[in-house]
């Protein structure tokens, strides 16, 4: 195995095109799939925790379910309203990486309006009376409840930017794995080691590895800090 290895290091090191663009490009779909998730799913998870309603408790269960969600079934959920006979067929998004980004958004958004709604109605009933006595209701306190609870949910956030990053079945139905288009990380790995060009499978492999670790330790380290300035 020196060989691929080899060449795998020789790729990374002089910074290979091809290489980078398959890094940039899953960075760009995942980073963006996160940003949209934290955009719904945080005031969203929020409303959940605070808000009482006729079938609140069925809505939780729902999320709580979807965040098990197989990569494959909200792939091709996703394939299925964008392919030309489905409802936005008409936008031609398709193969493309909007719609890689759509389908890692489906996987990361129940997990950030689960872990927000856990982190919020825990701060809500420890807070509770002392923001009352402020004068602030249910939906003003949301604001100070998830600044609150920011560590928390940054851990909840890196665990979907992780599991997008890593996730092969839904971009690879809905991007189709498509040459300096829609080629990602995993996709690619998947390709390139049945190809037998374990160079490049390895040199993606490792920047993988190297950023679920990174993404681990920022958690660790961010669960660290809140601990000492709490301490």
């Amino acid at each position: 195995m020196d060989g691929p290895f080899a060449t795998a290091f020789s790729l990374i090191a002089s910074g290979d095109p091809a290489l980078m663009q398959i890094i940039g490009l899953s960075l760009r779909v995942t980073l963006a799939a996160v940003l949209i998730a934290c955009v719904i799913g945080l005031p969203l998870g929020a409303a959940l925790a605070l808000a009482r309603f006729p079938g609140r408790g069925a809505v939780i269960v729902v999320f709580n379910a979807l965040m098990g969600l197989p990569p494959v079934v909200a792939g091709l959920v996703v394939y299925l309203l964008l392919s030309r006979s489905g409802p936005l067929g008409s936008l031609a998004l398709l193969f493309t990486p909007t719609a890689m980004i759509i389908a890692q958004t489906v996987l990361i958004l129940p997990i950030v309006v689960s872990l927000t709604r856990t982190v919020v109605e825990d701060l809500w009933a420890e807070y509770q009376e002392h923001l009352r006595s402020l004068g602030a209701s249910r939906l003003r306190a949301v604001p100070t409840l998830l600044w609150d609870g920011r560590v928390s949910l940054l851990t909840g956030v890196l665990a979907g930017f992780g599991r997008a990053s890593a996730e092969v079945g839904a971009v690879l139905i809905v991007g189709g794995n498509i040459a300096g288009h829609t080629r990602t990380m995993t996709t690619a790995i998947t390709l390139e080691t049945s190809r037998g060009n374990l160079g490049l499978a390895i040199a993606l492999g490792i920047i993988l590895l190297a950023l679920t670790l990174t993404l681990n330790a920022a958690a660790w380290g961010a669960g660290e800090w809140a601990r000492g300035r709490l301490g």
